[in-house]
């Protein structure tokens, strides 16, 4: 594992923001994003700093991507699924392959998406969960469910095979993109809401038709900061990333930056936290 390394999950501005300092500072630094992120959705943006005219989003992201490539920083257009951690640094796993690194920084943007299902939000910690690694043991040798349709969802599958007696895989009417595997059921049919007493119970289609299940793992779309976060076993609060002053979660190693953190989702706040989680990060593998 190469120890003088760090790894920016995202390429917005917080990312971008703090690939800039550790590449300046000659450490090997990697973005890894498939994601494009809020700031590629911005029509026009008119209150940052520097732009008498206003800017798109898009072209204000791709700057900050040409910029970073210019320092040469390594940009890999890649899906992260969950990262793993041991006595030697992180192993951050994508929808291709894994990547090792001393120091992670988490900057994919604000939380995980939510299914708008009817009581969806009254089972939240009472069988809906959003993180396999961290869950799974609770559901040992029950039936379980997970609803997504890519390569997050199939990521959470995986996690949950071993331990659990089985799991369904509910697309919510969207076709899988990805090769599940064959001992897993899945179900195609939209879902109309959870039910249940104190507890998940079941999944209800809109065909009237229900699925029973102890459990149901939320894997939509892609990971975003704060899944990866819990699955490591760093605090997450309101969906918000828990960090100190110097952006450092409550894993040694693992920061975090931008809208994945509490407070302003603005794009001045995103480039001062990836600064400051840039500058932390040149300043743990130097002492590491």
């Amino acid at each position: 594992m190469d120890n003088s390394n760090v790894i920016i999950i995202g390429s917005g501005p917080a990312g971008i923001s703090a690939a800039l300092y550790t590449a300046r500072s000659n450490i090997k630094t990697t973005i890894i994003s498939k994601k494009k992120g809020a700031l590629a959705t911005a029509k026009e943006i008119e209150n940052y700093y520097g732009f008498s005219q206003p800017i798109s989003g898009p072209d204000l992201q791709q700057r900050g991507i040409d910029q970073a490539k210019r320092l040469g920083v390594e940009i890999i257009a890649q899906e992260v699924v969950g990262i793993t951690d041991d006595e030697n640094g992180f192993t951050v796993e994508t929808s291709e392959g894994e990547y090792n690194a001393k120091v992670v920084i988490l900057a994919t943007g604000a939380s995980h998406t939510k299914p708008k299902w009817n009581n969806f939000s009254i089972y939240e910690g009472m069988g809906v969960s959003y993180c396999a690694v961290c869950d799974a043991f609770f559901f040992r040798e029950k039936d379980v469910a997970v609803v997504g349709n890519g390569s997050y969802a199939l990521h959470e599958v995986k996690a949950l095979l071993p331990v659990v007696k089985s799991v369904t895989l509910c697309t919510d009417g969207q076709p899988p993109a990805e090769e599940f595997p064959p001992e897993v059921t899945v179900i195609n049919k939209p879902v109309e809401a959870l039910e249940g007493d104190t507890t998940l119970s079941a999944v209800r289609f809109k065909d009237g038709s229900t699925l029973n299940t102890n459990a149901l793992f939320v894997a939509i779309g892609t990971a975003g900061s704060s899944n990866l976060a819990n699955a490591i076993g760093a605090e997450v609060n309101n969906g918000n990333i828990v960090v100190d002053a110097f952006m450092n979660t409550t894993v040694p190693g693992l920061l975090a930056a931008g809208d994945c953190t509490m407070g302003m989702k603005q794009i001045a706040k995103a480039v001062y936290e990836g600064s400051l989680a840039g500058t932390e990060a040149i300043k743990i593998i130097r002492e590491g």
